[in-house]
């Protein structure tokens, strides 16, 4: 069902275009800070998109993350890459011609042809993997790069990385968006804001806590951050022996539990490239 916001009262429409100008103001002095603050308030008032934007510019400054995404594949170069959730296609766009693809997503909006080096499967992560191996696919070879970008859920998040963990090598790279909410509205399961970033959060709480094997950050690019985990186990049974069990242990841990310490939980990095690389250069070599 499509998203349908609730109408805000016209006073507080008003009020939340007039904080969100103060903030635009703000931002172009320079004054950061209180131009974030800004943001806070008008979204307070009411669903106010332009000022979420704004937010997640000054929240998660720098290059926003099809940038990023496209740097790490001219750095890593990698043969193989599975996208689940192609869209539009712009992700799909970063991958470099020598790269073989693999594409998953229900219902794709592409503006044209696939790539010449992507194949397309039209259906759910769950329906592919469970009719697919993607080594198989890929001729034998294993995942190296790949991009969780599907359901904004937890339980679908999860279920993909236990999927893609399986088919990929110790020196493969795994990216998910969505990870580093701007507040708790936008965080929720069930969408009430037009800029939403669901729960993946609780997935990058999870892996920090249960996968100390993993290196796991969050990349602070705009709009919601991009999750990477390095030294992925194609051999770990720790999450899909206990998938219901950890679904449902998570699903209900609320949002408070980032309260005050939200950069350190989901293990926030700076978006600048030199960290970025250093990262991905410290990581196990094929």
């Amino acid at each position: 069902m499509a998203f349908e916001p609730t109408p805000p009262t016209a006073d507080a429409e008003r009020a939340a275009r007039a904080l969100f100008r103060r903030a635009r103001l703000n931002h172009w002095l320079g004054r950061d800070g209180a131009a974030l603050e800004l943001c806070r308030a008008a979204v307070a008032h009411a669903d106010y998109s332009r000022a979420y934007t704004l937010m997640s510019r000054l929240a998660l400054p720098g290059e926003n993350y099809f940038r990023v995404l496209a740097r790490i594949h001219r750095h890593l170069r990698p043969r193989t890459y599975l996208e689940i959730g192609v869209s539009r296609g712009d992700s799909l766009a970063c991958v470099l011609p020598a790269t073989r693809v693999l594409g998953i997503d229900p219902q794709p909006n592409l503006p044209g042809e696939p790539p010449a080096n992507a194949r397309i499967y039209r259906e759910t992560s769950d329906d592919f993997f469970a009719k697919y191996d993607p080594r198989a696919e890929l001729g034998g070879a294993p995942v190296e790069l790949a991009f969780i970008d599907g359901m904004h859920h937890f339980e679908f998040a999860l279920r993909d990385f236990v999927n893609v963990e399986r088919a990929c090598s110790r020196s493969s790279v795994i990216l998910m968006h969505d990870c580093y909410p701007l507040d708790e509205r936008t965080a929720r399961r069930e969408q009430v804001t037009g800029f939403w970033s669901g729960d993946i959060w609780r997935l990058m709480l999870l892996l920090r806590t249960l996968r100390p094997d993993l290196t796991v950050h969050t990349i602070a690019t705009p709009p919601t951050g991009l999750g990477i985990v390095l030294n992925p186990d194609p051999a770990a049974r720790v999450l899909a022996d206990n998938l219901e069990a950890l679904t449902a242990e998570y699903l209900a841990r609320d949002f408070g539990v980032l309260a005050g310490r939200q950069a350190e939980a989901l293990g926030l990095i700076e978006n600048r490239w030199p960290a970025i690389r250093a990262l991905l250069d410290a990581r196990p070599q094929p």
